[in-house]
């Protein structure tokens, strides 16, 4: 039985990708942008500074900015300890890395979350507000990461 798969049709009419040469394969690697993640770190904590240096200017109390940088320190910190735990993933086995990768995740998840938790014991002055924030700004920094590679 033939299935109509309108214009996605059987795409035998193609001839199949050639591999690349090493010259190629060099070329396109060097045309292609490969930022660092340890860059996109350093971004994320200068957008936890910028966002702490905010909260305090626009309320004038130092443990609003603490709260702030905690915060980014509870998105920044995870990140890099999942970063640093992973490592370089070339060089074994896809299964290998995906089991790496998650398991790193999860330990990235519960330092996160434990972090959270003893917020208020690390900062008995503790300006929710201003730490979901900081930590939300910090997370989501990474989708800015397209925008400086355009430039």
């Amino acid at each position: 039985m033939r299935v109509d798969r309108g214009e996605w049709g059987d795409d035998a009419d193609e001839a199949p990708a050639e591999p690349l040469t090493a010259a190629q394969a060099q070329a396109l690697r060097a045309k292609l942008p490969s930022d660092s993640p340890w860059q996109l770190m350093g971004i994320q904590a200068l957008a936890g500074l910028v966002v702490a240096a905010l909260c305090w200017g626009a309320t004038a109390r130092v443990e609003v900015a603490w709260s702030a940088l905690y915060g980014a320190a509870a998105a920044i910190v995870p990140a890099m300890v999942m970063l640093w735990g992973v490592g370089p993933l070339s060089g074994t086995g896809a299964a290998v890395s995906i089991v790496r990768f998650m398991a790193w995740e999860g330990v990235k998840l519960v330092l996160a979350v434990a972090m959270l938790l003893l917020a208020s014991r690390v900062l008995p002055q503790l300006s929710w507000p201003a730490l979901l924030v900081a930590l939300v700004v910090c997370i989501k920094v990474n989708w800015l990461a397209p925008l400086w590679r355009s430039r």
